[in-house]
């Protein structure tokens, strides 16, 4: 179905169902990660996304599914992003839901700096702007000398760097098929932490209830990617992008109604800040039809 400039209703209910998706995710690993290892949260994640496609898609594509003429861009790019899911979880471990979600949602102000470094794309007024706005939002949830400003703040900072590479590198392999896109980093991440959980540390008693949770962490996740391609097969990003921020009111409500959590007014205006300049940027942008927009960020 070709892509339009308006938002079809399929296209705008695809986009919340996946970014309360990826809220259930990490609502997930949050609750996990107190009695488990990130590592092996990390393994759930992206295993299950393969045997998920592998199941789905295996019959029809395939070899197809890891058919590609730059497997050493894909293997990076699959370690970039691995390396951003470790950092990311590692975050939620400590930081409360909402807070560590907006930090990670500055990715797509890493992205406008790194693709005028590396892709030679015009930075615009407005998207300094925006980049500035972004800045000045992790700011306001951090608060250099409060109790955000923790390890756990940076590496959810140092997830969101690691995911605008990724999405440079995806950038850099238009063209190649998006179920490769999809799968190769997965199976990355799959292989790279099965040689690692044989040497982890936990609980070999799984309850029914964790093991639930486990396969929900990879089937949710690869449930909201699915529904995001499928989203960007019928409308434009820019038509798309401002409801990827939907997913900073679900990790808002949800960290207040599972963990009791709820952002100080301090980080309130932060998330707030970063969700507006980029819904802002991207109307502007859409108005004048001018660069392509920043990668929608999805939190996973």
């Amino acid at each position: 179905m070709p892509r339009t400039t308006h938002l079809p209703l399929s296209a705008l209910l695809m986009i919340v169902a996946a970014t309360a998706c990826f809220t259930s995710l990490d609502v997930s690993v949050k609750y996990l990660s107190q009695r488990y290892p990130v590592p092996l949260l990390v393994w759930a994640r992206w295993g299950m996304q393969v045997l998920v496609m592998t199941a789905v898609l295996g019959p029809t594509m395939r070899w197809g599914l890891v058919r590609t003429k730059q497997r050493k861009a894909h293997l990076v790019r699959g370690i970039v992003l691995i390396a951003s899911s470790l950092s990311f979880f590692s975050a939620l471990k400590f930081l409360p839901l909402a807070e560590a979600t907006a930090l990670n949602y500055s990715s797509p102000m890493i992205v406008t700096l790194m693709a005028a470094t590396f892709l030679q794309e015009r930075i615009t007024i407005p998207r300094w702007a925006f980049v500035i706005a972004g800045f000045i939002g992790m700011i306001l949830i951090v608060r250099p000398g409060s109790s955000m400003l923790t390890p756990a703040s940076l590496l959810a900072l140092a997830s969101a760097a690691l995911y605008a590479t990724f999405q440079i590198m995806t950038r850099r392999l238009a063209g190649e098929n998006s179920m490769v896109l999809l799968f190769f980093p997965a199976l990355v991440g799959m292989l790279m932490m099965s040689a690692l959980v044989p040497f982890l540390h936990y609980d070999t008693w799984f309850p029914i209830a964790d093991v639930a949770m486990f396969v929900a962490i990879g089937a949710v996740g690869t449930l909201g990617h699915f529904l995001f391609i499928l989203a960007f097969q019928r409308a434009t990003v820019s038509a798309i992008a401002p409801f990827t921020y939907m997913q900073l009111v679900w990790s808002t409500l949800a960290g207040w109604l599972v963990f009791g959590t709820f952002p100080d007014a301090w980080t309130l205006a932060g998330i707030v800040t970063i969700a507006g300049s980029g819904v802002v940027l991207t109307w502007y942008e859409r108005w004048r039809a001018s660069l392509p927009l920043p990668e929608p960020a999805a939190v996973d």
